[in-house]
């Protein structure tokens, strides 16, 4: 879990991280949010003399934005946690937003990172799984089920392997982190070997990790097509551990989408700019529209 204190400009004030405490079990990890939530808030008086306006938490899975509800995540074990009402009770009243990680990460980047002044931006993170935000004016879309953006799920190779979802071919069974890690796992024989090190084996010419990458770059643009044709976003914000790769992927990543762009505008593609910060921020920026409901398209910092 990951924790800030932040300045209605976006700027960190404190930051503080704790382990999830997950394999206690669903309930454990509702105690755990609840009880950081309550040293953060002691921390700001302490050090501000007053307690936060409002307080903001981003969490995995199915998230109900407008109930407040975390109906379900399958790494975290929760279902239907009414999390919005026990924060509120915990935090003194105040106003909380409960939102989703990878949508509030998107927010960060869209507002105050690297997706800053575009009106349409998608964000993708390339982690354990790949996700997407879309980006609207300076709000991000939830859909009306609350799963828009779900870009990793789009089938890239159909009949291809198994996904958990249920389909075959989903994009991030080729694409992500943990895709990547796994196919260079088995190509070059060393179970413990990941993405990381694959990118440096790309950079330092190994063949079969050229292989490997170039399939997995091809997956992504594939997919980064379909939504760009749905879409039409202006940036395409890309993020995560695989991001980290620097120009070994955006390289052949931009090549990729612009050799299958035909009548589509060819849009901006950047790294994320915010790291593994996006979500803190994202998580107060949404508590910070709570309180300041100026128009975030006109926002400055």
């Amino acid at each position: 879990m990951k924790a800030a204190l932040v300045g209605a400009d976006g700027e960190l004030l404190h930051r503080a991280r704790r382990a999830t405490g997950r394999e206690r079990g669903p309930d454990a990890v509702v105690a755990d949010i609840l009880v950081f939530a309550r040293d953060l808030r002691a921390h700001g008086i302490d050090r501000y003399g007053e307690p936060a306006s409002a307080a903001g938490v981003a969490v995995p899975g199915i998230v109900d934005e407008a109930d407040g509800v975390a109906v379900y995540a399958a790494n975290l074990g929760w279902r239907d946690v009414p999390l919005r009402a026990l924060l509120a009770e915990r935090l003194g009243g105040i106003p909380v937003a409960l939102g989703h990680d990878v949508r509030a990460g998107g927010l960060a980047e869209g507002r105050i990172g690297a997706g800053r002044g575009a009106d349409r931006f998608l964000f993708v993170p390339l982690g354990t799984g790949i996700a997407g935000a879309i980006g609207i004016d300076g709000r991000v879309e939830a859909g009306a089920h609350g799963f828009a953006g779900e870009i990793g799920h789009i089938v890239v190779r159909p009949g291809g392997a198994p996904c958990p979802c249920g389909q075959r071919g989903c994009l991030e069974r080729f694409a992500s982190a943990s895709a990547v890690s796994e196919a260079w796992a088995a190509a070059c024989g060393d179970p413990g070997a990941d993405a990381a090190d694959c990118a440096k084996a790309v950079a330092s010419g190994d063949a079969r990790a050229i292989e490997v990458w170039q399939e997995a770059v091809d997956a992504l643009a594939d997919g980064l097509v379909t939504a760009l044709t749905l879409l039409d976003p202006r940036t395409l914000i890309i993020g995560g551990g695989l991001a980290e790769a620097g120009e070994t992927l955006f390289t052949p990543l931009r090549e990729a989408v612009r050799r299958r762009v035909t009548f589509q505008k060819l849009p901006s593609l950047v790294p994320a700019a915010l790291g593994d910060t996006a979500g803190c921020l994202g998580a107060g920026l949404l508590a910070w529209d709570l309180i300041d409901p100026t128009d975030p398209s006109e926002v400055t910092t």
